[in-house]
């Protein structure tokens, strides 16, 4: 039986949207995954470090599930929004992580050279001086970034025509890295899919995902996403397309 929009867009705008944790949308909508396996490549080089920062942890999950190996004997991750730090907290602490509150703008709360790894997924934002700063000597950035361009179709269907911009571009931001002091060991970049086949699928996500159209809400955005979900029956889906970044920088040893 087809449920109505009414029914969709309610329960999608009732949904905790806390975290990083999209399992809400099984069976909803498809995302496709980058080749290289992020969180299993996160997994062995948390293991081989001494003392490792992840910057915008998000609800922790990530980092909590790329624990197989072993954890460093440090481990501190930042976050921000005040709902993903508490479940980073909780998330993390017992596993003995520590959890900092950071407002992710510079400076980072941390000493010069006070890691040899870090780490991000998805960060709303780059700032790749305090990377530098805060890495030791022959240390280690590790982070799969989303890259320029990404669900640009949602975002324009929403908002109408964008300018292009480049400053998530992979090329771009190996450039950042490097004019940062950071010698780029690999920059990997893939275009894959994202599918939705609800509206209130798109609802959740863009709750969620709060860049993607930054000021959406339901009232506002209600004209739209009625045709949203009439387009959907008719297709049955509504494909957007994803940038990720897979990017590894070291810190010189002599800077």
């Amino acid at each position: 039986m087809t449920r109505s929009f009414a029914a969709l867009v309610d329960e999608a705008a009732a949904a905790s949207v806390e975290g990083w944790d999209f399992s809400w949308l099984d069976g909803r909508a498809t995302e496709q995954r980058p080749s290289w396996g992020y969180q299993r490549l996160l997994t062995a080089k948390l293991a081989g470090a001494t003392a490792a920062l992840d910057i915008q942890t998000g609800g922790g999950e990530v980092l909590a599930g790329a624990r197989a190996e072993g954890f460093p004997p440090t481990l501190v991750a930042t976050e921000g929004w005040p709902p993903n730090l508490a479940k980073a907290t909780a998330v993390l602490h017992p596993l003995g992580a520590v959890v900092v509150a950071d407002r992710e703008e510079p400076p980072l709360p941390f000493a010069d050279g006070g890691f040899d790894l870090v780490v991000s997924r998805h960060p709303a934002t780059v700032h790749w001086y305090e990377i530098a700063r805060v890495l030791a000597p022959g240390g280690t950035y590790f982070a799969q970034h989303v890259g320029g361009g990404t669900n640009v179709e949602i975002s324009a269907y929403f908002l109408g025509p964008l300018p292009r911009g480049d400053g998530r571009r992979h090329d771009v931001e190996a450039d950042q890295a490097r004019a940062a002091g950071l010698e780029v060991v690999q920059c990997r970049n893939e275009r894959l899919g994202l599918e939705f086949f609800d509206v209130g699928a798109m609802v959740y996500f863009l709750r969620k995902v709060l860049w993607t159209v930054p000021d959406f809400t339901v009232d506002r955005y209600q004209a739209r996403l009625k045709d949203l979900h009439e387009q959907i029956q008719h297709d049955g889906v509504f494909r957007s397309t994803m940038s990720r970044t897979l990017l590894e920088a070291r810190k010189p040893l002599v800077v």
